[in-house]
């Protein structure tokens, strides 16, 4: 039996494993528990990361535009 890495895994989530390494992960897939289990974590992960929604401060914002004002004015 062929041992997955997370990375492994991560590709096939992402569907970026060649058809050979889908079939061969699907297969295993249907053996080995522990390999779902480790999938369904990394799918859990993929989810959160999909709904995380961060926008940075407004002052931060307001911090760059003044810097690149400054700065285009110096340039002058």
């Amino acid at each position: 039996m062929t041992n997955f890495t997370p990375d492994d895994l991560l590709l096939y989530l992402y569907k970026e494993t060649s058809d050979i390494e889908t079939a061969a992960i699907e297969a295993a897939l249907e053996k080995d528990w522990t390999l779902r289990e480790k999938l369904n974590v990394l799918k859990t992960a993929m989810h959160r990361l999909d709904k995380i929604t961060e926008s940075p401060r407004t002052q931060l914002v307001l911090n760059v535009l003044n810097y690149a004002r400054e700065r285009a004015t110096e340039e002058v």
